[in-house]
């Protein structure tokens, strides 16, 4: 979509410049506002033309029955799907009685700006009615990052050609009218007019709408309140309905003489307050908005988001989509998750309802180590939330004979959702992905305090689920049967290496932090003996490896599986999924998304070099990528591996996912975990960034190995450790760091210590990298910017 000459490409926003019907729904997506609460998708203010209606709040949604064409023990028996809230943002449009539909009349311009530093979208049109009188229209609108429950929204009509009459609606919208739903009949129901009507109200200005889910039985409120500017003529009135609350603003204008409305808006929801709490919540939301004013609310986004990037800022130079594309990538990473405050962050956000809404383990192996150096308030508040879902996942390990906690694998509320039990009963490493989060949390923050409550606690359930979940064999080696790792292609494996390797990492880590916080530790029933069974099954884990071929195993056995026909699958057979049963694809050596190239990103002393580099070429080769997971995974590997071109490949899929609509269902919402994974792609491939492990086996420092492709003249970013913040800038031949804040930091340079202060940077130059034949895709599965004629070559890095 960033391809269409509409789209510009510049450093700091996101612009189209002119209306683009075909792909409506795709730009509603990518100009979506949310702070992690509440989210907009990016409609038009006048409601039609849309693609999807979208106005969501975080944890709220209806259930639906599963469906099961045979019954099973432990089965999930209801699913959760985010539904569409109260519409705030409307603000119909008539002139001289001609509704501003845009597929009517003339369209003469058209402009819309997403700003990454002040977090407005701000629209510009000219519009001829079919009534032949021209408009001008402005608005500006955003979802506020300091009052967490509130969005506003600016609308500006001015008469271009003559004087005219225009009405403005204003409105507050239940149950909008969604496009036909194409999949299951259950979730379509759950969906369509999901919100049952228990107050309405409209005085003066000031609007009010309370619905009910059936269901999940979640109280919703929204209320909306206006400043009114206009000539003398201007008036309203206020309405409202059981699904409708509406201010109607008419008035008399002349070329010059502009009508402007301000719309605040508020939302609360609950599950236990009764109504006239929700009632009161949303009018004294909406009462501090109005207080704060627009010009307020505005100065108060600019100086958060100005922090925000003091401590996130990524620059790169020598690209100019992909320097758009990484602040475009950070900026609605943290909008999906600045305000959730102890809920979940979507697979989407709150930019649409792909995937229901549902959360993933995408949230802790791609999203949060990017707000873990960048937005840490945010990690600790997606952990809580993990934390707070713990009784629920006890119960799933009981039910399913466990010790500890069985978290699940996609949820809202905690309650496992996924009716495809290869995936929502085996796919464990979810577990082992939460304990990692709580380790890098951690480590990078100092939060001691998090530590022993909440982290010790998911450490030590997680921890105790592996051990019940695995066994040793006659010869002592602990062994992990019938799971599912990351690669979707593949189920019910025995020792999948990266389920292995997290889980080993999960249970040193937990007889860690026991030892930390003995008393703690005693409450939880976790004694010496407990932490020395974690630690020997974590000395006995099984490590599958083919030494004929000199790789290591996906998974035991793995490499003896049939090669999938690359060569005889047409380029319209992709994604496999669609085109092929399970059965066939789990018993081929195919990946949909990298899993072992996974695990030597997250388990990265496991491995030395030259098995890192085996095993990249190995697996690479094999994986297909129909997964939006794995382009960012594959560009870091690919990087310290030395292969810097095809990294920088990777890079451009992982940052481009959305913009282009690399897999045709951005129209949905965003891919959360890919733009996240362009930080991961620049930061951890390019600057090399990696936790190091001490004398102890700690990861107690950071260690850098950057490198960058011929293409990038220049990356630059900004981390922030324990209090301090650290800028690493990385030219072709030499890595400058510095502290722009804190105190001195001692971090590894290509191996070597280096000591970094604030007084002046350290400039340490970058060794060439070694040659090594670049690694091959499977055919017509290579990089959207790795041209696929120019076949295999070595690099070297002067």
């Amino acid at each position: 979509m960033i391809t269409h000459p509409s789209f510009t490409v510049e450093p700091w926003c996101l612009r189209e410049t002119e209306l683009n019907l075909d792909v409506l729904a795709q730009s509603e997506s990518v100009f979506a506002l949310s702070n992690g609460h509440v989210g907009w998708r990016g409609n038009l203010d006048e409601g039609e033309p849309h693609g999807l209606p979208g106005a969501y709040l975080n944890g709220v949604y209806e259930m639906h029955p599963l469906p099961y064409a045979e019954a099973g023990y432990g089965y999930p028996e209801s699913g959760q799907t985010m539904i569409n809230v109260t519409d705030g943002k409307i603000i119909r449009l008539l002139v001289d009685d001609h509704p501003c539909d845009l597929r009517y009349g003339r369209l003469l311009a058209h402009e819309r700006v997403l700003d990454f530093r002040s977090g407005l979208v701000t629209r510009t049109a000219r519009w001829t009615s079919p009534g032949g009188r021209t408009v001008r229209i402005t608005s500006r609108r955003l979802v506020s990052f300091t009052q967490r429950a509130v969005a506003a929204v600016v609308y500006e009509v001015e008469p271009v050609d003559g004087p005219t009459t225009v009405a403005v609606q204003s409105e507050l919208v239940a149950n909008e009218q969604l496009p036909r739903f194409a999949g299951d009949p259950r979730v379509a129901a759950a969906t369509e007019s999901p919100l049952r009507p228990e107050e309405h109200f409209a005085q003066d200005t000031r609007l009010r709408l309370v619905h009910r889910t059936d269901r999940s039985a979640l109280r919703v409120g929204a209320a909306a309140d206006h400043l009114i500017e206009g000539p003398g003529s201007t008036s309203w009135t206020a309405q409202s309905e059981p699904d409708v609350s509406r201010l109607t603003v008419t008035a008399d204008l002349e070329p010059g003489q502009p009508l402007r409305l301000v719309k605040f808006v508020a939302y609360g929801w609950s599950g236990e307050r009764s109504l006239p709490a929700v009632h009161d919540q949303v009018d004294g939301a909406v009462a501090a908005a109005v207080s704060t004013g627009w010009d307020g609310l505005v100065a108060a986004q600019r100086a958060y988001l100005d922090r925000f990037w003091d401590g996130a800022d990524v620059v790169v130079e020598g690209d100019a989509q992909i320097q758009q594309a990484v602040r475009f990538a950070l900026f609605h990473v943290l909008q999906a998750a600045a305000r959730g405050e102890n809920r979940a962050i979507p697979a989407k956000g709150l930019t649409g309802t792909g995937y229901d809404g549902h959360s993933f383990w995408d949230t802790e192996s791609y999203v949060l180590p990017v707000l873990t150096f960048t937005a840490p308030e945010a990690v600790a508040s997606a952990l809580r939330w993990r934390h707070r879902t713990l009784p629920a996942a006890r119960e799933r390990a009981r039910q399913l004979g466990l010790s500890g906690a069985t978290f699940p694998w996609r949820t809202i509320d905690g309650a496992e959702c996924s009716a495809y039990w290869p995936a929502g009963t085996a796919a464990f490493h979810v577990n082992a992905d939460i304990a990692a989060a709580v380790v890098r949390y951690v480590m990078v923050t100092g939060d001691e305090d998090f530590e022993r409550a909440e982290g010790l606690d998911l450490l030590v359930e997680t921890a105790r689920l592996w051990r019940s979940l695995g066994h040793h064999d006659a010869e002592g080696v602990f062994h992990i049967d019938g799971v599912t790792g990351p690669d979707e292609y593949s189920a019910f494996a025995r020792d999948n290496l990266y389920t292995n390797l997290m889980a080993r990492q999960n249970m040193l880590a937990a007889a860690d932090a026991a030892v930390r916080h003995r008393d703690r530790a005693t409450e939880l029933g976790v004694d010496d003996e407990e932490a020395a069974v974690w630690r020997d099954a974590a000395a006995r884990m099984a490590v599958p490896y083919n030494d004929a071929l000199g790789v290591h195993e996906q998974s035991a056995g793995f490499t003896t599986f049939q090669r999938w026909d690359f060569e005889a699958t047409p380029p319209e057979n992709y994604p496999l999924l669609l085109h092929y049963p399970y059965f066939d694809l789990y018993r081929k050596q195919v990946l949909k998304q990298a899993d072992l190239v996974l695990a030597m990103l997250e388990c990265p002393h496991a491995f030395t070099d030259e098995e890192k580099a085996r095993n990249f070429a190995y697996y690479d080769a094999l994986t297909v990528r129909d997964s939006s997971l794995s382009a960012c995974s594959q560009a870091v590997l690919a990087a310290e591996t030395g292969h810097l071109r095809l990294a920088y490949a990777y890079l451009g899929e992982a940052a481009l996912m959305d913009l282009d609509d690399l897999e045709h269902n951005t129209r949905d919402g965003l891919h959360i975990a890919s733009l996240a994974g362009t930080w991961i792609a620049v930061v951890v491939g390019f600057g090399g960034m990696r936790r190091h492990l001490g004398e102890d086996g700690k990861p107690d420092q950071l260690a850098f190995t950057p490198r960058l492709p011929e293409a990038l003249s220049r990356v630059a970013f900004t981390v922030l450790v324990r209090g301090r913040r650290l800028k690493v800038d990385i030219g072709p031949a030499h890595a400058r760091y510095q502290l722009v804040a804190g105190d001195p930091l001692v971090v590894l340079h290509h191996g070597q210590p280096t000591t970094v202060t604030g007084d002046e940077p350290v400039v340490r130059p970058m060794p060439p990298v070694p040659p090594r034949p670049e690694p091959q895709q499977p055919p017509g599965r290579h990089p959207v910017r790795l041209p696929a004629d120019e076949g295999s070559r070595t690099e070297t890095l002067e």
